[in-house]
Order: structure tokens, then sequence, then C-alpha cells
């Protein structure tokens, strides 16, 4: 399993071993002990997602005290997965981190707890996994604007799918982190 980090502290992105022959190809997606020395989490809940080419979900996280650390990553299709560090006493506040996640990469990406995440989806019938380390609780759920000028994430799409909720998210300019 190769382990970078990114330029955003804490933010990591995965790649994992994979193995193939005339069967098809093997490949170990997640392993606690590879992790332990990066990663503090204990995941509780999977979830996952399937989307259609020009959906664009996000940028959604969780307050405190019902965070979330997610490890992300696309079993099916490909997105170009998009965080924001909203952590206040970080270096890199306010800005985004972008990574494409497809099932030929099999790339993921470890967004710790203080980070807004979406995702635009680049093809059809694409299916997006994510481990949380705490459960949904829909009271903590909350959003930033997609396309907040502010922030000025060129999603790689042009007229996004996205739902109603995701279109009233607050502005960046107007939030205040509980982070």
């Amino acid at each position: 399993m190769k382990i970078e980090k990114t330029f955003i502290k804490d933010l990591l992105i995965i790649t994992p071993n994979v193995f193939t022959d005339e069967r098809g190809y093997f490949s170990e997606s997640y392993n606690k002990r590879n992790l332990e020395n990066l990663v503090n989490d204990e995941f509780v809940q999977d979830n996952e997602s399937l989307s259609h080419k020009g959906v664009l979900r996000g940028l959604h996280f969780q307050a405190p005290p019902f965070a979330q650390s997610k490890l992300v990553r696309v079993i099916t299709g490909s997105v170009l997965d998009v965080v924001v560090d909203l952590r206040k006493d970080s270096q890199t506040y306010g800005q985004h981190f972008k990574q494409v996640l497809s099932n030929k990469n099999k790339t993921q990406l470890y967004v710790p707890k203080g980070f807004a995440h979406g995702f635009s989806v680049l093809e059809d019938n694409t299916i997006f996994s994510y481990k949380c380390s705490d459960y949904y609780n829909k009271a903590s759920e909350k959003a930033i604007l997609w396309n907040d000028s502010t922030l000025n994430i060129d999603w790689q799409i042009k007229m996004p799918i996205i739902s109603e909720k995701d279109k009233i998210a607050e502005n960046f300019a107007n939030f205040v982190s509980p982070f």
C-alpha cells in the first residue's frame, strides 16, 4: 500500500497494491495496521452511492460532536474528489485539494475531521464508497456552497446536476467554522 502526504496536513492519498492475472484482480482496500501511524480513526459506518455523469455532491461535512473522518474510493466509474480545509488553526484553512478517484487507478483519499467533502461524477453509473469514523447525524449535517467564488473550485463539469439542499448551502465568506 502506497501512502502519500498532500500539501494539506493530515490529508492522505492511499493507493493499494493490486494483483492481477487472467482471472481479474485482487486488492486489499483497507488495512488498519498499514495506517495506524497516520490515522487514529475507528471506522464505524460504510456508505455507498450510485451517481450518473454530471452529478455533483457536496461540499458536505458533519459538525462536532459528530464530525467524521472519511476514507473514500470509487468502486466503478470515476469522480473528481474535492475537499476543503475547514480547520481554523490550519495553515491551509479555506484551501482545497482535488484528486481523480476511479476504479482504474484504485486511489483512495483519507479525509480527516475538519474538512468539507464533495465530488463531481465523470462517468455514468459511478459507485462511490466511503468509510466514516462516526455515525450519520442529521442535526450535525452541514454544507458549503459548491460553486462559492471564494473557493473557486473547478469541478471539471459544465452544468452539474445538484440536489436542492446543495443549491442553498452556505457561502464560504459567511461561514463560521466549528473546527
